[in-house]
This record gives structure tokens, C-alpha cells and sequence, in this order.
């Protein structure tokens, strides 16, 4: 008999069900974030390691990994990967 005229009505009932909705769909939504962020192995390596091995590599590109995988690939010669790699060493 204390509800009848002292509380919030419907209205009340929708906003309560409505924010507790949405604060568990945040609760998720950063847990799941928080999973995706930790199984990710990017975030505890330095730039410049090798993402297999751990191991800093010095002086090492994007650009020159992707000439050196052409050059074993067989896609160019040794005399073009030799001039491509001095040409990209030069404009660092």
C-alpha cells in the first residue's frame, strides 16, 4: 500500500530497467575490450623487434622486409635488390 502514490510509477520501472541495460552492455563492452587488448601481442614489444623471435632488429624496415621477401621470392634479381636497398637506405 506504500507504492501507490509515493513512488515513480512506470516510468520509473523503464528508466531503471533502461540504465541497468546499458550499464551491463558497458560492463561487457570493457571486458571484452580488456580480453582483446591483453591477447594481443603488440602492446609488450618495442618497435623494432621481431613479432616471432623477441629479438631487436637494428636498422630494419617495413619497406625492407617487403624488398627481401620479393628478393627470396625470386621476383627480382640481386643486382635490383642491392640498388633498391641502397636507394631505400639512403632516404632514411
Amino acid at each position: 500500500m506504500i507504492w501507490y502514490n509515493g513512488g515513480w510509477g512506470w516510468g520509473g520501472w523503464f528508466f531503471m530497467t533502461m540504465f541497468m541495460v546499458l550499464f551491463w552492455a558497458l560492463v561487457i563492452a570493457g571486458i571484452v575490450a580488456l580480453v582483446r587488448y591483453l591477447s594481443t601481442s603488440h602492446h609488450d614489444r618495442r618497435p623494432g623487434q621481431s613479432p616471432s623471435s623477441g629479438e631487436p632488429r637494428w636498422g630494419s624496415s617495413r619497406a625492407e622486409d617487403l624488398l627481401a621477401e620479393r628478393f627470396a621470392r625470386g621476383e627480382i634479381d640481386e643486382d635490383e635488390y642491392r640498388r633498391r636497398l641502397a636507394l631505400l637506405r639512403e632516404h632514411r
